[in-house]
């Protein structure tokens, strides 16, 4: 049975960006709740999967400070040539982000998920995920996710998917945060197809 990185590891080295089912050109409904936080340009912005996103390059052209992590070594590879110069003062971790965190990363202002965490179905990576999430998160930061909702797609990238609510992420996150805004979103992927997602925005108090 093949692991989660060499599944992810398959995919990045034999698709396209266009071709995967994830894939934005522009992270509109990203940077509506980015918006929403007082200069976030200035931050240290953590991608938690961040695949082959273009949200990168976009997040380093405003000015943000990032920490860039993985499962597939393979996304990492495509997504430091996108970016050519600008790797050097990013932070760079290849790692599933359920599993407790091999290195000391520079203090996070933002998390960003964007279609990661709705790929953990164990009740102990989830667990796994929010202890990350509350042990990187400084105090005044700010989360932000975007899942599939529950009226959503039940299998991505022929893996099922834990589909969420604004309140399931709120109920897993606990009283230190408080929900800023939620959003629903129907994004059409590159083949056509409706991807509802709940986009919400969390600030860590």
């Amino acid at each position: 049975m093949r692991s989660n990185k060499e599944h992810w590891d398959e995919i990045f080295a034999t698709r396209q960006d266009n071709e995967l089912g994830w894939y934005e050109k522009e992270a509109v409904q990203s940077f509506k709740l980015l918006n929403r936080i007082p200069d976030w340009e200035k931050s240290t912005i953590f991608l938690v999967g961040a695949g082959t996103t273009t949200l990168a390059d976009e997040l380093l052209g405003r000015g943000a400070k990032l920490i860039i992590n993985d499962i597939s070594s393979e996304a990492l590879e495509k997504l430091k040539n996108a970016i050519g110069e600008k790797c050097s003062g990013i932070t760079w971790l290849c790692q599933d982000i359920s599993k407790p965190i091999r290195i000391k990363l520079p203090e996070v202002n933002i998390w960003i998920d964007r279609a990661v965490l709705h790929f953990l179905n164990d009740e102990a990576d989830i667990k796994g995920y929010f202890r990350n999430v509350d042990s990187c998160l400084k105090k005044g930061g700010y989360a932000l996710f975007a899942e599939f909702s529950k009226n959503g797609a039940t299998k991505c990238a022929c893996l099922p998917v834990h589909r969420y609510s604004a309140n399931e992420l709120s109920e897993r996150l606990g009283s230190s945060f408080k929900l800023i805004e939620d959003l629903d979103f129907t994004y059409i992927n590159p083949f056509g197809d409706q991807r509802p997602y709940i986009y919400t925005l969390f600030k860590r108090i």
